[in-house]
Formats: C-alpha cells, structure tokens, sequence
C-alpha cells in the first residue's frame, strides 16, 4: 500500500501536522524534530503527493514557468534548473510557453494565476523585462523573481535575478581585441530582449576602452536564431573592408555565421574569428567548436527558483543575485592574419 503522511507522523512519533510543516520548510520547527521526520521519511520512501496536498489546502504548491523563447537549448536548461530546485523543496512545476507580443497576453496571463492556482512564477525575458506584465502580477498579489539582463549595481530587489550580459561582452570583446583584432563586427540579436541591447552595449564600451571607434556599419540588427547569423554573416563578409572578427549576440547566431563562411570558402580562424555567447550546445556542435561567454543557465534557474520559494516561505533576504558570464576560449579565435 501507498506510505501516507500519517505512516510517517506514526514512524516518526509525531502529529502528522508537524510532519506537513517539516515537508514545506515552515519556521519553527525543533532541529531533532526535523531529524525524526526526515528519517522516516527515508526509512519509508514517502513521496509526498502535491495534488492532494493543492486540494487540502489553501495554499499552492506550483511553480509556474512562463517564457516566450524560440531556443529549445535554453528553455530545457531552465526547465531543468527549475525542476531540481522544485523537486528538493517539494513542489511541482508548471510550464506555460507564451507569445509575448499577443495583444491580450496580460488577459492571459491574469487567467492562467486565476486558473492554475500556482504558488509564484519564474519570469524569463522578454516577460520579466516588461513593464506592464510586472504590474499585472503586481495586481493579482501572485509571488515571482524576475531573470533579467543588467549589472544590478545599487538594487536590491528579491523579486530579481541579474545576469551581467554586459561585462560578459565586454571580456569577450577584449579577448579579441587583445589577439589584435581592431575591426569586429557585431551581429545583434532581438531588440526586444534588454540582453541584445546590453551584450552591444558592453561591446562598445570595450572598443571605446581600446580607443578605437564603434562603427556604425559593422553592427548590424538580427534575430537569435540560425538564419539571422547566415544571412548578417554574408552582408558584413560582403563589405568592401570586412571585419577581421565576429562577435555574435548568441551561440545559434554565431553557429550561422560561421556556416555562412564555410559556405564562402572563408577559413576559420585563419582569416576570420567568430565568438558567441551562451555557451550553449550550439557551441559545442559546430567545427571548429566556438569561443563564447558561458552562461550557466540551469544553475540560474535553480538559483531563481529557490529565490522565489524561499520569498513564498517568507525567507527572502534583501540581496542581489547577479551573475557574471565568463569566456570560454575555444578554436574559433585567433590572431588576426597577415
């Protein structure tokens, strides 16, 4: 037969309530209570069964997931980030892909917290950089921490997770600058997504820093995916000075840029260098494998995941979380040629 809650509570010598407390982490609870409880709970192989824990109270005990991303890398990382921190702390997780730019996306979303009763969210851009979805959790009273793109320098916001997507292109940017490249062209991604907008900025920052000019010509606006990096790859190797290097706001991006060079019968890295960012598979999967920034997206997940439970439980301290992506040199960069 199936172990129940009161089986523990029996095994344990305790009520089955305080049982319930230890399983949600709830303050106030002896340390050899906890011990007792977490011992039977092993000694039988109890799984708690979070449907019928929904239903017999008034509190939820989901995680939802909503995000608007068209790269199966990064939205199964976060998936797994969310769901190992889920799984620790007891909860279940609920996935819920959206277009961000329908017209009733807010409608939606108030229906899907109405709904699904869900215990907090986990906002991925473009939805945790948008002004009028954050007022409308704001509205429906419902817990969620934000993944967003920025420094977080002088925040504190425990609705936030922050991801230095600037000083991370900004590394990149001076690896290739430090090779000797002083021509690098940068091929955008979404402007929708504030990390684009930060990855240019701290590609800029780099050339300034170097004391060369930003040019307007070797920048070019684009998409996160394969086909912009082919197609912005074949313009900016087509200018009648071509960059020495491409610095691609993604690892898809980059993976096209660099099919649209091996299409061109151009050598890589021997006569043009391209980095990414991510570090996703994309990466790994290409020949030669690319230099990127590493971006450590399940350990980002988990991290915001277990931010908001700990919110839920009444545990959130007033600090920034903030990640900063590092380099990851690979074959894909080299010193310029001749």
């Amino acid at each position: 037969m199936k172990v129940t809650i009161k089986d523990v509570a029996r095994h344990a010598g305790v009520s089955f309530k305080t049982v319930s407390r230890v399983i949600n982490q709830e303050p106030a609870v002896r340390q050899d209570t906890i011990d007792k409880v977490q011992q039977a709970i092993e000694a039988l192989n109890y799984q708690p069964n979070s449907a019928a824990r929904n239903l017999a109270s008034t509190k939820s005990y989901a995680i939802g997931f909503i995000y608007d991303n068209p790269n199966a890398y990064y939205v199964i990382d976060m998936q797994n980030g969310i769901l190992q921190a889920c799984r620790e702390n007891h909860y279940e997780l609920m996935i819920h892909p959206s277009d961000a730019t329908a017209s009733d996306i807010c409608d939606q979303l108030t229906a899907l917290v109405k709904r699904s009763r869900v215990a907090g969210l986990v906002l991925t851009p473009p939805f945790s950089e948008s002004a009028k979805i954050v007022a409308i959790l704001e509205q429906l009273d419902v817990a969620f921490v934000r993944i967003v793109s920025g420094s977080g320098e002088g925040k504190i916001d425990p609705n936030c997770l922050y991801i230095d997507d600037r000083q991370g292109a900004y590394a990149i940017t001076e690896h290739l600058l430090e090779l000797g490249h002083q021509r690098i062209g940068f091929l955008c991604g979404d402007n929708e997504h504030q990390s684009s907008l930060e990855r240019l900025e701290g590609y800029k920052q780099a050339l300034r820093d170097h004391q060369l000019p930003v040019e307007p010509e070797l920048i070019l606006e684009g998409h996160y995916s394969f086909d912009s990096g082919v197609s912005n790859a074949q313009t900016m190797m087509a200018r009648p000075v071509p960059p020495s290097a491409l610095f691609a706001c993604n690892d898809e991006i980059a993976a096209g840029a660099l099919f649209a060079a091996q299409l061109g019968g151009v050598k890589i890295p021997q006569q043009l260098s391209i980095v990414g960012f991510e570090n996703s598979p994309f990466s790994r999967q290409t020949w030669p494998k690319l230099t990127t920034v590493d971006q450590p997206i399940v350990t980002i997940a988990r991290q915001a995941t277990e931010q908001l439970i700990r919110q839920l439980r009444g545990h959130a301290e007033p600090q920034v979380q903030r990640f900063v992506p590092q380099p990851v040199l690979r074959d894909s960069s080299q010193p310029p040629s001749a």
